[in-house]
């Protein structure tokens, strides 16, 4: 009865190893991370720079005095890093914050000029990774110094919280039902 059910639920199996070989190697394609060293568009000036790690459901902090216009691009190297953006008060959580990207691939996250500094920014370990490394980037966008605040082609990504609703906010929760239902039918087969 047992050897019946296995077969039955191999084929699911199978298609579940595939979805997740997928989801895991669009998040963390290495690439994909070469092609956005390039990508930055003109008029942005690199400010930082900065490869870390964080631990599972911990936070590892920043702190940006830069006046202007914004942009934090962050890359999840390994595991699933998240950012949150509170400004001129306690560091951000995801309970505490003024701007957020939680995606399990590449998070852009526009400052407005707006925000009060200095900024807390704060690289959130998603509880599903052990460790998460991560490459964030600090640019300060001059192409959106002549544009009105929030106004401009992409003047709404990201700008506004808490909380910010949008399909990125879906992925990580995606990779996370993904991995339980795979964790579960390793658990019933083996």
């Amino acid at each position: 009865m047992a050897a019946a059910r296995s077969r039955a639920l191999l084929p699911l199996l199978l298609l579940l190893l595939l979805v997740a070989a997928r989801a895991a190697s669009w998040a963390a394609s290495p690439g994909e991370a070469e092609e956005d060293d390039e990508a930055a568009p003109a008029g942005w000036t690199l400010l930082h720079a900065l490869r870390g790690r964080v631990g599972a459901g911990n936070y590892t902090y920043l702190r940006l005095e830069h006046a202007g216009r914004l942009v934090l691009r962050l890359r999840s190297l390994r595991g699933d890093a998240d950012l949150y953006v509170s400004a001129a008060g306690p560091p951000p959580s995801f309970d505490d914050y003024e701007l957020r990207a939680a995606s399990c691939g590449r998070d852009d996250l526009r400052v407005p000029a707006r925000l009060p500094r200095p900024l807390g920014v704060g690289v959130y370990g998603h509880p599903a990774h052990r460790e998460s490394r991560f490459h964030l980037e600090v640019y300060r966008d001059g192409a959106a110094a002549g544009e009105g605040e929030g106004e401009g082609e992409d003047g709404g990504a990201g700008d506004e919280g808490p909380p910010r609703e949008s399909e990125d906010q879906d992925e990580p929760l995606l990779c996370t039902v993904l991995l339980a239902a795979l964790k579960l039918l390793l658990e019933i087969l083996f």
